[in-house]
């Protein structure tokens, strides 16, 4: 009697742990839902090769036509998650763009929030400074105060008003304003 309890229990164990862990990689997958951080989105980290980034995501990430090289140029997830985007420099991805509301960052800002908004999650850590090509617009950058994320910067671009897409990654190319111009 007692070895059959103890080995419905190890069953009922095994089937938990296989459903946790099934529903842990489902969660761990690149989607619509995934939050953007500093340096990830999801599972795919700054950092990580094209290959690395895909495996892990499980998705395609596909190269845009007008590159042929690796030196600077942008990847891009399947059809379904548009509005993201990956810089990639010398093979490895550096930078992750935004420009649909469906992708947030953790702390839940995203296209289309207002200024106030941004400065209201972010408080003293973002610095304003007028936009390049937008009259009136800015660009809000959230400056890290922990020492491990000092090469990382969060950047909004707005209108003056309305965040229109957001950028976050390692420096120097997440400042690059033209992408890999």
């Amino acid at each position: 009697m007692l070895r059959r309890l103890t080995a419905i229990t190890f069953a009922l164990l095994s089937i938990n742990y296989i459903s946790a862990v099934s529903a842990n990689n489902a969660a761990d997958k690149l989607s619509e839902t995934s939050k953007v951080s500093l340096n990830t989105v999801g599972p795919i980290r700054v950092g990580m090769t094209v290959k690395q980034a895909s495996e892990a995501a499980g998705v395609k990430l596909t190269r845009e036509n007008s590159r042929l090289d690796d030196s600077c140029t942008f990847y891009y997830p399947p059809a379904n998650l548009k509005g993201l985007a990956f810089m990639v420099n010398n093979g490895r991805i550096n930078r992750i763009e935004v420009t649909s509301p469906k992708f947030t960052t953790v702390s839940g800002a995203k296209v289309g929030d207002s200024e106030t908004k941004i400065k209201s999650l972010y408080g003293d850590r973002i610095q304003v400074i007028p936009h390049k090509y937008i009259g009136g617009g800015h660009y809000l950058i959230f400056v890290p105060k922990d020492f491990v994320d000092k090469n990382y910067r969060l950047i909004f671009e707005t209108d003056g008003k309305k965040v229109t897409r957001w950028r976050t990654g390692q420096l120097p190319q997440v400042e690059f304003v033209e992408g890999c111009a």
